[in-house]
């Protein structure tokens, strides 16, 4: 791992963003809240968000969808303490139930309380979660620290057309957003496929990328390799996590993100389109 560490001219439009790979536990969801505490516990005032993997307090697993939390459980207001503890933001998916059934619910805890979430909209069909779980419509595009960022769960990093940073003449000739942002459990056998379209996200889109994947093995038997990594919209790496255990910190900086898309201004030769 190489991460980026800002001088203090830096600081004033920067976003540190720190990277928790983890080797969750199956099926134990207080277990992985404790597990998940004692990471990020060092992070107070050295981060403005931390991302945790897919389904942090359980793994991808379909049978889990019998413990479902709801809105009101534990691991909401588990973010909401640790998003006040660390004075960051605090994002990771969770299964909850909702009244259309149980989704792969992305949550984006601020440290005011506030929760704001996504619902994974591609379920992964190889090992059937879209028979069990309930898919989401609608993207999310949310601000924190003055950072644009569309927060993405897993399988949704294959369909480039969802997530696409387009751009609006009559919105001050602005960008959806600055930061795309990624949770999986994205077993290692598909690791060539992980790397590389993280790699195309952030070049198509013109965005800095950063993406959290687990590490360990499941209770299905499956293998993760991590690879969590923070991308620049160059698609150079500016962190790389190897197959461990690791938490890391990156600090994103936004004047350079503007200096490259006003040199580099792809945006304007882009496609119209509407998602339906």
């Amino acid at each position: 791992m190489h991460p980026h560490h800002p001088d203090d001219r830096e600081m004033a439009t920067a976003l540190r963003v720190s990277l928790v790979q983890g080797d969750t536990r199956w099926h134990d969801p207080e277990a992985n809240r404790t597990y998940y505490g004692e990471l990020i516990r060092a992070l107070r005032g050295t981060t403005d968000l931390v991302v945790l993997p897919e389904t942090f307090t359980s793994g991808f697993s379909n049978d889990a969808i019998d413990r479902a939390e709801t809105m009101d459980g534990p691991t909401v207001q588990w973010m909401r303490d640790w998003a006040r503890k660390l004075d960051a933001a605090v994002t990771g998916s969770v299964q909850l139930r909702t009244e259309g059934g149980v989704s792969n619910r992305l949550l984006f805890v601020t440290p005011d309380g506030s929760v704001q979430y996504y619902d994974k909209r591609h379920l992964f069909r190889y090992a059937g979660e879209h028979e069990r779980y309930a898919a989401g419509r609608d993207r999310l595009v949310l601000e924190w620290r003055g950072w644009r960022i569309c927060p993405l769960v897993c399988y949704d990093l294959r369909f480039p057309v969802f997530s696409r940073n387009r751009f609006d003449v009559e919105r001050a000739n602005d960008l959806d957003y600055d930061l795309l942002l990624y949770v999986a459990n994205w077993p290692g056998v598909r690791g060539h496929a992980w790397r590389t379209l993280l790699l195309a996200r952030a070049m198509e889109n013109l965005c800095y990328v950063a993406a959290v994947n687990r590490v360990g093995t499941d209770g299905n038997g499956l293998t993760y390799a991590g690879d969590s990594a923070v991308i620049d919209f160059l698609g150079n790496p500016l962190s790389e996590c190897a197959d461990q255990e690791v938490v890391v910190t990156t600090t994103l900086l936004r004047h350079e993100l503007q200096a490259y898309r006003k040199r580099f201004p792809a945006m304007l030769d882009a496609d119209r389109f509407e998602l339906k």
